[in-house]
């Protein structure tokens, strides 16, 4: 093909290369198919800034964007050919739309013009990406290539980060667009963007109440972390002594060795222990947190008799499991900086909650890790990482068997984003994928995968990827033979 020499001309693939690179995507993950053969082929030939990663499947293809973007906070990008390679890319769009994790799949269509006619590969993607994402579209449209790949970035970062969806047919990838709509918004190029900032009466309302309590805790979801609001939660937890709980997603917000972290609760990590506490609590403050069945242990801890404060920025969250007392529709970040500000200093003996209540619970653990007869035990796998490890480590699990334990009982020595996991939706065959993600985006640092066996068999082709790749992942797999978290 010759390139027209016109210096305004680019095709819809060239354009969409260029968009991607002055969004400062780094990485594509994906695998070729013939309906992209011309995006392909201006990665190929533009110069650019981008590198693509070419995967197995292209559910392996999601799940590293989906972990890319949970490491690094920038927008995971995946692609795809059209028919089963759009159906193949769903479970980690779905994953990361679920999460609240800014993530951009891109699948190629068959042309416009043989809509209708049958031909290979046709698919309907608006319609199957329309309930799974939090905005699809169709760049069928040359002259609005570069508005729709820009609110696809908006969209994913913006208010609740989530997923989003193009399809890009074969002839819009070669038609030819003004190089004059290549442009993009910077402050779209990382999430979450345009944080929500909270309302400064009921702010006012949360201290008051928190205040007036005499056994308080807070849970937090994944949200801290995908705001990056970590430093504004210790400040708070610190000033009021107070008990700080996470789900499984919130693990980290706070350091495990942190004296008021009594760690993950729910049925995915907690305890009887845990559930103790929070049995006496008094009042549950739920930041960034959907407040879910296993978070909750299908809503019986807490109570639906629990005095419930809420803070999300997803208004569709609050009030769909629990009474709530006081809502706050907002950033998680912005809302703790707020709550800082008018919080009073105080002393819930959170310290010594947690520290009774871990007594507890580790002398079991600690028992188990030493049993000697038999199989090993996962709690010995758990703890022989955690002193193998340095403080910056990731671990990836499974949402199977190793999830659980791992959740419970490893102990991250710094708070972020170091534990990664898929529990929006739990499918097997995560961890080997997510972990070449986080390496690619955490080149420095440790990576530990570990799967069941179970697991292991869904993905088992990247390991391709990841010694083509040369990545220094550490691969451990749990094998109990049987497929026994499903």
């Amino acid at each position: 093909m010759t390139k027209d020499t016109r210096s305004n001309y680019l095709t819809g693939a060239e354009g969409l290369v260029k968009l991607l690179d002055q969004h400062k995507v780094k990485y594509i993950f994906g695998l070729c198919g013939d309906t992209s053969l011309p995006f392909y082929d201006a990665l190929y030939r533009l110069n650019h800034s981008i590198k693509h990663v070419l995967t197995r499947d292209e559910r392996s293809a999601s799940y590293m964007a989906d972990a890319y973007a949970r490491v690094t906070g920038k927008v995971g990008v995946c692609e795809g050919p059209s028919g089963g390679g759009a159906t193949y890319i769903i479970p980690g769009v779905v994953e990361a739309n679920e999460s609240s994790i800014s993530v951009i799949s891109i699948t190629s269509d068959v042309p416009t013009t043989s809509i209708g006619h049958f031909p290979l590969t046709e698919l309907n993607q608006k319609e199957l990406f329309k309930p799974l994402t939090k905005w699809n579209e169709i760049l069928n449209n040359p002259k609005k290539l570069g508005e729709n790949i820009r609110k696809a970035f908006k969209m994913s970062t913006s208010g609740r980060p989530g997923a989003c969806h193009l399809s890009f047919p074969f002839d819009v990838q070669t038609a030819e667009i003004s190089d004059e709509d290549i442009w993009v918004n910077k402050k779209y190029c990382r999430f979450p963007s345009d944080p929500i900032k909270p309302d400064p009466k009921k702010i006012d309302l949360i201290a008051k109440e928190i205040s007036k309590a005499k056994n308080p805790i807070i849970i937090c979801g994944g949200a801290i972390k995908n705001s990056f609001a970590e430093k504004e939660l210790k400040k708070l937890v610190e000033k009021l002594n107070i008990v700080l709980a996470t789900s499984v997603t919130g693990k980290g917000t706070l350091e495990d060795v942190h004296p008021n972290s009594l760690g993950v609760v729910g049925s995915n990590g907690g305890s009887l222990y845990t559930r103790e506490v929070l049995q006496r609590s008094d009042l549950v403050i739920f930041i960034g947190c959907r407040a879910g069945s296993v978070t909750t242990e299908k809503w019986q801890y807490p109570s639906s008799k629990s005095k419930i404060i809420h803070i999300d920025i997803d208004p569709q969250v609050i009030g769909a499991n629990y009474k709530t007392y006081i809502s706050l529709v907002a950033d998680a970040k912005k809302s703790l900086i707020e709550l800082n500000k008018k919080i009073k200093k105080n002393n819930f003996n959170g310290d010594k909650i947690v520290k009774g209540t871990k007594r507890k619970k580790f002398t079991e653990f600690n028992k188990l890790c030493k049993e000697k007869k038999g199989l090993i035990k996962p709690e010995r796998i758990v703890k022989e990482i955690n002193n193998a490890m340095p403080d910056n480590a990731y671990i990836v699990v499974d949402p199977g068997t190793p999830c659980p334990y791992f959740s419970a009982y490893y102990n991250f020595k710094k708070s972020g984003r170091y534990f990664i996991t898929n529990r929006a939706h739990g499918a097997l065959g995560y961890a080997l994928p997510a972990s070449i993600g986080v390496q690619i985006g955490k080149p420095k640092n440790k990576v530990v995968s570990v799967m069941g066996d179970g697991s292991f068999g869904f993905a088992v082709g990247e390991l391709e990827t990841a010694k083509r790749l040369n990545l220094p992942i550490i691969f451990v797999v749990i094998s109990n033979s049987v497929y026994g978290w499903i």
